[in-house]
């Protein structure tokens, strides 16, 4: 197969054993890659109420078929499994170079099943999976044990992805860590993998990726680079990444600032990503064949001594500083590289962690019952503690280990004022301020996750445009409702086709430089499969609906699909541009029910959508 490997390997963790399958055409045609291929065996392998921290879960790994490639940013990979945090679908997705390895040692996809009986690692090369030891390796963190493992090996150019002390403490929200802090953090895969004895899975391929006809892909590509600098978002995406919206979005009047109850933080100056480029950058990085390198190595000093990292992206950032009420880039970054080290999820952290302190704030937690902490807005040091209190499950970071949602629970108390949705922790703008992103957050398939939909055509205030994609013009206005079901099912379907893909959500979706027709175009030269626009976008919604029906089966509906009641009851106080707003759910539900093929009344697919996807639900 050209462009696909054709192969995938299944290794069986209790027994030390492999076997490989062969991909087929019709799986690639119907799938893509990635994220695509993974749900579509976890959908057909897995009982549904299995628990996912049971050696008989399984757990997915999966590139697309442009990894590998000279296509920009092809670099992504997707590891899913049912969520231990969540209860239903996991899956998280990161960049580096772990994905374009997998295809040169000759794999699609990598399934694991069963526990290994000692802490262990996977070698996988083109010849298969090693089985090596990894006691030596346990309690390391994540940079030390790609490290450890590169030099056990000797060979730098190994990728590792490695979990660390915080997934084998048994934190639910911790993640994988890949090309040094690159996370696939969300939803919790980096426990099930400590669930499995799995330290770390180490990839060395030798070969390469072929296309079926290499000068017009080559050709093509050019044409899609040249897109990408000459697109006006190239030059601020280059310079600052992600960060740029600490101060964008404080300026809309929807940053998350103290856990959500203002819309603009006062620090925002100190705290930005023109700030960080400022005082802390060193030189940009980028992700495998990246013509945007939007992150950076950095150093900076303060009260917590001096941290020389990488990254963070917008959620560390916002989230240790005006997300904790805390005005200092030192801390925030030391904050965010602290998680990384420990295999915690930026989002996640930063949310219980606020979560307490409003809690705190209104009297409903007392310093004794966080262990003496006083975790007032911005106290710094308190938050240092609890960042290792989480990841030790000790004291009062032991309640805070399992997710907000949990957390609540434990304490009796506070449950209107956990930010989650179905169990996951929400990110770092404000659901008031962007009602589209809003829509998206209640409906993700993975709980309150924007990177589902990422529907940024409600900035464009293009109502001519929006008349002529959506039908309304509202649609183009992030303060408005109509339409809005209509851009987050048209947004769902392009992030599903860039996860399948394993490419940058920067070009294909913020900065569309592909569309379904282009993307068709592009995977025939690479695969030489017949590809086609209509073909490619079913496939992204049939991935979308068989994560519904897996939804559904583990009894999620429409009662489901909403928000924390602050964002739907309580208008953004204050004087900005947001100042007054509220999320009106129930509408914008309506409309993209309607837009899937959904019953309105259960959130449900219909028989007749299902049927016209080939999705076959009995078991």
């Amino acid at each position: 197969m050209y462009a696909y490997c054709g192969k995938i390997l299944v290794a069986d963790l209790e027994k030390k054993a492999f076997h490989t399958e062969p991909l087929e055409d019709n799986t690639a045609l119907r799938f893509i890659g990635g994220r695509g291929m993974n749900v579509a065996r976890l959908f057909a392998d897995e009982r549904r109420h299995i628990d996912p921290l049971s050696p008989e879960s399984r757990f997915y790994i999966g590139v697309g078929p442009l990894n590998g490639t000279s296509f920009p940013g092809a670099a992504r990979v997707n590891f899913t499994a049912r969520s231990p945090q969540t209860g239903i679908l996991g899956d998280s997705n990161t960049g580096g170079d772990f994905g374009p390895e997998l295809k040169f040692a000759g794999y699609d996809q990598v399934i694991l099943h069963g526990r290994s009986e000692k802490p262990c690692y996977l070698l996988l090369t083109d010849d298969g999976a090693e089985f090596r030891d990894a006691s030596h390796l346990k309690g390391l963190d994540t940079i030390r044990t790609q490290a450890a493992i590169k030099k056990e090996l000797g060979d730098t150019r190994v990728q590792v992805a490695a979990i660390g002390p915080a997934s084998e403490n048994g934190v639910l929200f911790s993640g994988i860590f890949c090309t040094g802090v690159r996370a696939a953090a969300r939803t919790g895969m980096g426990r099930v993998l400590a669930s499995k004895n799995v330290k770390a899975i180490a990839v060395r391929g030798r070969g390469g990726v072929k296309v079926a006809r290499p000068q017009t892909f080559e050709a093509k590509i050019e044409h899609f680079i040249q897109a990408i600098k000459d697109h006006d978002e190239f030059p601020v995406r280059r310079r600052l990444g992600t960060t740029k919206l600490v101060s964008a979005l404080n300026g809309l009047g929807c940053l998350s600032t103290r856990h959500f109850q203002q819309g603009t933080f006062e620090h925002t100056d100190s705290v930005s990503g023109e700030a960080l480029e400022a005082q802390a950058k060193i030189k940009s990085r980028g992700c495998f064949s990246c013509t945007i390198p939007c992150s950076r190595v950095y150093k900076i000093s303060g009260d917590f001594g001096t941290v020389t990292g990488e990254g963070p992206e917008f959620e560390g950032l916002a989230g240790f500083s005006s997300r904790i009420g805390c005005g200092s880039l030192s801390f925030s970054l030391r904050s965010c590289d602290l998680c990384n080290r420990l295999g915690l999820d930026v989002i996640s952290t930063s949310e219980v962690i606020s979560f307490s302190q409003e809690l705190f704030q209104r009297g409903m937690l007392t310093s004794s019952e966080a262990d003496g902490l006083d975790l007032s807005w911005g106290n710094e040091k308190s938050v240092m503690e609890l960042i290792g209190k989480i990841s030790r499950r000790e004291g009062f970071g032991d309640i805070l280990a399992d997710g907000v949602r949990s957390a609540a629970q434990k304490l009796g108390r506070g449950q209107e004022l956990a930010m989650h949705v179905k169990g996951l922790e929400i990110f770092q703008a404000d659901p008031r301020g962007i009602k589209a992103y809003a829509l998206g957050l209640a409906v993700a398939s993975r709980g309150g996750d924007h990177l589902r939909s990422e529907p940024w055509f409600e900035f464009s205030g293009n109502a001519k445009e929006g008349l002529r994609r959506y039908g309304n013009p509202d649609s183009a206005f992030r303060l408005k409702t109509g339409g809005k079901g209509r851009v987050v099912k048209d947004f769902e379907e392009r992030c599903a086709l860039t996860d399948c893909l394993n490419a940058c959500k920067n070009t294909i979706v913020n900065m569309e430089i592909l569309d379904f027709e282009s993307s068709a175009d592009l995977l025939r030269d690479a695969t030489g499969l017949e590809f086609d626009g209509e073909g490619l976008r079913t496939a992204a919604e049939r991935i979308v609906n068989m994560e519904r029906v897996y939804l559904q089966e583990l009894g999620i509906s429409r009662a489901d699909d909403t928000l924390p009641e602050r964002f739907r009851k309580e208008p953004m106080p204050g004087d900005n541009p947001t100042s007054g707003s509220v999320v009106e759910l129930d509408t914008m539900l309506d409309e993209y029910y309607d837009a899937r093929g959904w019953d309105k009344t259960t959130g449900l697919p219909t028989l007749k959508t299902l049927e016209r996807l080939g999705i076959q639900t009995a078991r």
